[in-house]
C-alpha cells in the first residue's frame, strides 16, 4: 500500500492544479502548429476549403464566470492558403484580401455569453476583413484542459461561424452563362485552437535547457 501513496498524491496534485487552474480566468496563448483557422466557400456546385497558415492570438477562459473571457486572434491574410498557387496569388489580390493593402485579418471579442451547454457558448466580437469592421458570433464548445508535464496548462476550443463576404467589400465573382454565379457569397469560418500556458521559468518546446553546472561551479 505504502508502494501506491506517492503515485496517489501525483494524480491528486494533478487533479487539484487543473481544477484550480480553472477555478479563475487564465490566459492561453494560441499554439498555431495545433491550430487551425480554416473556410470553405460554393465554388459551382461544391464547397472549396481553405485555411490561413500565420495566425496568433491569445483567449482568456474562465468556465465559473463567462464574462470575464475574451479572444483576441490576428491573421496574416498572405498566409491563405487553398493547394492552388494560381488560385492562391489572386485571393491575395485587390480582387479578394487585397493583401498588400490589408495584411492582417483581426477579431477581438466584445462578449461571451454562456451557450446550450456547460462546454457551449457564444463569442460575440468585431471581425476585421478588408479594412471594414463588423460584428460576428462565433459558436464556440470548450473541449477540455489540464496539465502536460513541462508543456504546462494546455486547453481546447473549436468554433465556427458563417459570414457574407460581400459585407467585407470581397466582391469578385463570375456570371455564368446558363445563370448563377461561380462563387458563392456566404463562407463558412471553422476554428480550432489548442491554447498553452507554460509554467513560469519553463523553456518553451524546442528551446535547448541550459547546461547544468556541476558541483564547485565550473562548467
Amino acid at each position: 500500500m505504502k508502494a501506491f501513496r506517492p503515485v496517489l498524491a501525483s494524480v491528486a496534485l494533478l487533479a487539484a492544479t487543473a481544477g484550480a487552474a480553472l477555478a479563475d480566468p487564465m490566459t492561453y496563448q494560441i499554439d498555431p502548429s495545433h491550430s487551425q483557422v480554416g473556410f470553405n466557400v460554393r465554388h459551382f456546385f461544391s464547397r472549396v476549403p481553405g485555411r490561413f497558415n500565420d495566425f496568433s492570438g491569445s483567449v482568456t477562459y474562465d468556465d465559473k464566470d463567462l464574462s470575464k473571457s475574451s479572444v483576441d486572434v490576428t491573421i496574416k491574410t498572405a498566409s491563405i492558403s487553398t493547394n492552388n498557387e494560381r488560385r492562391d496569388n489572386h485571393l491575395r489580390s485587390p480582387d479578394f484580401f487585397a493583401a498588400d493593402s490589408f495584411p492582417e485579418i483581426t477579431f477581438k471579442s466584445t462578449k461571451v455569453t454562456p451557450g446550450s451547454d456547460k462546454n457551449k457558448f457564444k463569442v460575440d466580437g468585431n471581425l476585421t476583413i478588408h479594412g471594414i469592421t463588423r460584428p460576428v458570433t462565433l459558436d464556440a464548445t470548450f473541449l477540455g484542459a489540464g496539465a502536460v508535464g513541462q508543456m504546462g496548462m494546455r486547453a481546447g476550443w473549436e468554433a465556427t461561424t458563417t459570414i457574407d463576404r460581400k459585407d467585407y467589400h470581397v466582391l469578385w465573382n463570375r456570371v455564368l452563362d446558363q445563370g448563377g454565379t461561380m462563387l458563392g457569397d456566404d463562407v463558412v469560418i471553422n476554428l480550432g485552437v489548442e491554447g498553452m500556458k507554460r509554467p513560469e521559468g519553463a523553456p518553451a518546446a524546442g528551446a535547448q535547457a541550459a547546461p547544468a553546472t556541476p558541483p564547485g561551479g565550473k562548467k
